[in-house]
């Protein structure tokens, strides 16, 4: 990952801040989290229409259009990671680094 790529995130989740609605209750780190359920969703959607599973609607997506669902829910986990710790960037870093081990080591 470039180093744009955290100081992109770290600006829409400044301007959500920025945006939130006053009237909103509760932990911020909630919504956001929940907010990659909703992400989820609309992969699952696009890959239906892309794939055309479903009768009713055929093929009303492509696979750009799942791809970008899918670019959606990695953002937005990325948001939430920022939002729920100041040291999102060395978690996924680490995390990452782990997987790999795991998965080279074996």
């Amino acid at each position: 990952m470039d180093d744009t790529t955290w100081l992109r995130v770290h600006q829409l989740r400044n301007w959500l801040d920025a945006h939130a609605d006053p009237e909103l209750s509760g932990d911020v780190r909630l919504w956001r989290v929940l907010k990659i359920g909703e992400e989820l969703g609309e992969v699952a959607e696009a890959m239906h229409g892309a794939t055309g599973a479903n009768p009713r609607k055929g093929a009303s997506h492509t696979w750009d259009d799942v791809h970008t669902e899918l670019c959606d829910v990695i953002v937005t986990g990325m948001i939430a990671l920022a939002t729920c710790t100041p040291d999102a960037e060395k978690l996924l870093d680490e995390r990452l680094r782990r997987l790999v081990d795991r998965v080279t080591w074996s």
